[in-house]
């Protein structure tokens, strides 16, 4: 492409952001799934990082900025930052929701012994073989099992016990005919006339055909459910280990921050961040404690720093994490001789990003915005914190879905989007996709992720991230 005078004059010294302008305007643009001419005004085009570098970015200061890592290799870098907390026994009345630090094994059988499956005779089913309804065969029923009790003695031939559901079953039987296929002789209190035949092992629960004694009842990083309550208790538990819930301390920085409901001053807004962090925090089991705003000065960013270090097992703050000449987070980790190992991610909304330590501690540091923040935390702080407490599975799931409206990225980044998904599985977008915009967060109840630069049309199919997990 030859120079038009124009573009000449753009790249004269410090003029390198007009000649940007003025280069995209002969530049199409990308979707990711087709190339097309950009319907955007020329200052809102998008330009290829190969094609056309942002000298004027304030992404770039200094002469080597970090490189912005890709998602799966910063949950990677955190996950290794995050130290495995131990276990606690717990009763199995509190342990819904935590993760099995062992395995547990069954301590009896289930079925424990060979049971009935429902009410009706004990009987042998050879004697029932030429048993209907036109010729029923006759019984003598020679005594009763209630459930919680034991029979004494074996059941002989053309004799039966009347049985209940859970009873045990004595010898000498091998099935089960139900109550309802039977009927007495009226004025004879003994023999049971039986309508049908049964086959052997028939209505019949055998000991240990569910699980043996000795047998892995859950296994070491299971999220134990009601559901697992259950068979623990059944096969001998009243208390499980569990790995122990982390410690959560939550910082706001910002001197323009304040605490609701109290009068703001010109310039000032309500802090929202920790609340809604504590609130995703106790999802996961952590024990979240939020702390004072702290305002932006170096020193005071230390002190609350060393404080919530000291009150818990992992810190995460909330603002302060990008390039500003008020943005402490970083210097004071160094200043508590920790280490910062990574501040740039690959993801929209929530590029700046710290993982920091002070010790064996991580501290997650999250961008002031609330989308940011909200999206960051679900991405990298929530995995991070499940394999705390020593859980097998972290990552998040997923629902398919299909789009009602498009959905485009133009960024250079992927984005995760705020869409709304229905019962029937229609996903449309939830408003605004700005990092500041509460009400689209509010309304969303998951994200969709978008690859840089592309178009998704209307019905096609995606993955949606529920928020709420």
């Amino acid at each position: 492409m030859s120079l038009t005078r124009s573009y000449r004059a753009a790249i004269a010294p410090n003029n390198w952001s007009t000649f940007c302008v003025c280069l995209v305007e002969s530049l199409t643009v990308s979707t990711g799934r087709r190339q097309v001419s950009s319907p955007l005004p020329v200052h809102q085009q998008i330009l290829s990082s190969d094609t056309i570098r942002r000298f004027d970015s304030s992404d770039d200061k200094g002469n080597n900025p970090p490189r912005m890592l890709s998602l799966e290799e910063a949950i990677e870098r955190s996950l290794a930052a995050t130290p495995k907390l131990g276990g606690e026994t717990i009763s199995l009345a509190n342990a819904e929701g935590r993760f099995a630090a062992s395995d547990a094994k069954a301590k009896v059988s289930l079925p424990a012994f060979d049971n009935s499956a429902m009410d009706g005779y004990a009987v042998r089913s050879c004697d029932l073989k030429s048993a209907t309804a036109d010729s029923p065969v006759g019984l003598m029923c020679v005594g009763v099992i209630p459930a919680g009790t034991f029979p004494a003695g074996s059941l002989e031939s053309e004799t039966c016990m009347k049985i209940y559901t859970g009873s045990p079953i004595p010898d000498g039987t091998d099935a089960v005919i139900m109550q309802e296929d039977c009927h007495s002789i009226p004025g004879d209190g003994t023999t049971i006339l039986c309508n049908e035949r049964v086959k052997p092992w028939e209505n019949i629960r055998l000991q240990g055909e569910d699980v043996r004694e000795g047998d892995a009842v859950i296994s070491k990083g299971t999220r134990i459910t009601a559901r697992t309550i259950g068979l623990l208790a059944a096969s001998g538990h009243d208390r499980i280990e569990v790995g122990r819930r982390p410690r959560v301390g939550l910082l706001a920085t910002g001197s323009e921050l304040t605490e609701p409901p109290g009068c703001l001053k010109p310039g000032e807004i309500y802090e929202s961040n920790r609340a809604m962090l504590a609130s995703l925090a106790a999802r996961v089991n952590a024990e979240p404690t939020p702390y004072p705003i702290v305002p932006d000065s170096l020193d005071n960013t230390v002190a609350a720093l060393e404080r919530a270090f000291a009150e818990n097992d992992v810190v995460v703050t909330s603002g302060g994490v990008s390039v500003g000449d008020h943005d402490h987070v970083k210097p004071a980790i160094e200043r508590l001789g920790g280490s910062v190992n990574f501040w740039k991610i690959a993801v929209k909304p929530g590029k700046p990003f710290v993982l920091g330590q002070v010790g064996s501690k991580p501290l997650f540091g999250l961008p002031g915005n609330p989308v940011s923040a909200l999206i960051t935390y679900l991405l990298i702080v929530r995995p991070a914190l499940l394999n705390m407490q020593g859980a097998q599975e972290w990552r998040l799931t997923k629902r398919p879905g299909c789009l009602v409206d498009e959905l485009v990225n133009r960024g250079d980044r992927r984005h995760f989007m705020r869409v709304t998904i229905d019962d029937r599985g229609l996903v449309q977008s939830a408003g605004g996709q700005r990092s500041h915009m509460l009400s689209s967060l509010a309304k969303a109840n998951g994200l969709v992720d978008l690859p840089p630069k592309s178009r998704w049309s209307k019905g096609e199919r995606v993955e949606v991230i529920p928020i709420d997990q």
